[in-house]
């Protein structure tokens, strides 16, 4: 009874109505599946001005936070993610068509965007989803939004991936709102040419372009580590040849931007003492509350390079940003933290690259953070 009530909540804006239900979330016995059963009515929901489909991916990130929480820590998170979906306008519903009875080609799904013949371009994703599976459509889709990452700031990558990757947990007949949903915003996008495949050897980033990717917090500047998050989550759906493709497309849009890693102080010795300082949520909350990244990357150096520390770190970054929730966010204050936590658990052997990535992540946040006080 209680989804099927936040979900009407969440489909007619009803912002009070899931304020007045927090306490039966938190109560819920698997408050993940509340998470699972918002899928459709999450991928109706718009973030304008901006034509992508901020919060669609959002929900997608979110799976990557379930190992580090709590059943609190997942209720405070289905109650921000509620919050959210809520405040935002949605995408009408579309009926869903007949099963399709022919194979598509991919050139006809890009002949209906060039059209901006959004129902059409719906229905023929449905026909190549149900001939060719979610794989295939993933791997076509990725390679059409690589021609269009400056246009789109990743997102035609970064939202796509995400998106498709939770389809990849349903039943075909599951995917109809979020192929009406990828066909509207394709379409206003104008993403319809797959360009050349781009030659490039290596199939991962080096370490020089891994260090401009998170130099800078600026707006643009997280958007470059989100995007290289959802092409490496993603990697499994492309060729060798068409990764090194998507990493040389993602390294043209980073054009001239120059890697100017910041140093910051790690005592070893002092690496012990650190953890046990922050052993605890409340100590970590503390520090995470003076909304100072220098002084939050200080009293975490140590927690890098070990595994059960680096977890517990994960934990409190997610529980922290939770508990701060104030009714009104960015949605890209989870998926930033979605690509610091990939960073966090793929570079964890290179420290100073991920206190870089980890200080990109909170001068972003904590600066948005500040401008409210």
């Amino acid at each position: 009874m209680i989804v099927n009530d936040l979900i009407e909540a969440l489909t007619i804006s009803d912002t009070a109505r899931i304020k007045g239900m927090r306490d039966a979330i938190a109560a819920h016995p698997d408050p993940w599946q509340i998470h699972l059963s918002l899928f459709p009515a999450v991928q109706r929901v718009l973030n304008p001005p901006f034509i992508n489909p901020h919060l669609p991916k959002m929900y997608g990130v979110c799976r990557d936070f379930i190992p580090y929480l709590s059943k609190r820590g997942i209720a405070s998170l289905i109650y921000l993610e509620l919050m959210e979906y809520a405040r935002r306008p949605k995408l009408e519903t579309l009926p869903p068509p007949p099963r399709p009875d022919r194979p598509v080609a991919f050139e006809e799904i890009e002949k209906s965007i060039a059209q901006n013949d959004r129902d059409g371009t719906a229905r023929l994703l449905d026909a190549f989803l149900v001939h060719q599976g979610p794989g295939e459509l993933m791997r076509r889709l990725l390679l059409l939004g690589s021609g269009y990452l400056e246009k789109s700031l990743g997102h035609s990558i970064s939202c796509t991936a995400f998106i498709l990757l939770e389809l990849l947990h349903r039943d075909a007949t599951e995917a109809w709102p979020a192929l009406v949903l990828l066909a509207d915003y394709f379409c206003k996008g104008g993403f319809h040419t797959t360009p050349e495949l781009i030659r490039y050897s290596p199939t991962s980033p080096s370490h020089d372009l891994l260090f401009r990717s998170v130099t800078g917090s600026g707006f643009v500047d997280i958007h470059h580590t989100i995007t290289l998050y959802a092409i490496e989550r993603s990697r499994s759906f492309s060729s060798d040849q068409e990764h090194g493709h998507l990493i040389a497309a993602w390294a043209a849009w980073l054009g001239t931007k120059p890697s100017r890693p910041r140093s910051f102080p790690r005592d070893k010795t002092q690496a012990a003492a650190i953890d046990t300082t922050i052993a605890e949520y409340g100590d970590f909350t503390h520090s995470f509350l003076q909304l100072d990244a220098d002084r939050m990357l200080a009293q975490i150096g140590g927690m890098i390079d070990e595994s059960d520390a680096r977890t517990r770190l994960c934990s409190f970054l997610i529980q922290s940003v939770c508990d701060l929730y104030d009714g009104n966010y960015n949605p890209h204050y989870l998926t930033g933290l979605g690509a610091l936590m990939w960073a966090l658990n793929t570079h964890h052997q290179e420290v100073g690259l991920v206190q870089n990535a980890l200080y990109q992540y909170l001068d972003f946040y904590f600066s948005a953070m500040r401008s409210k006080r």
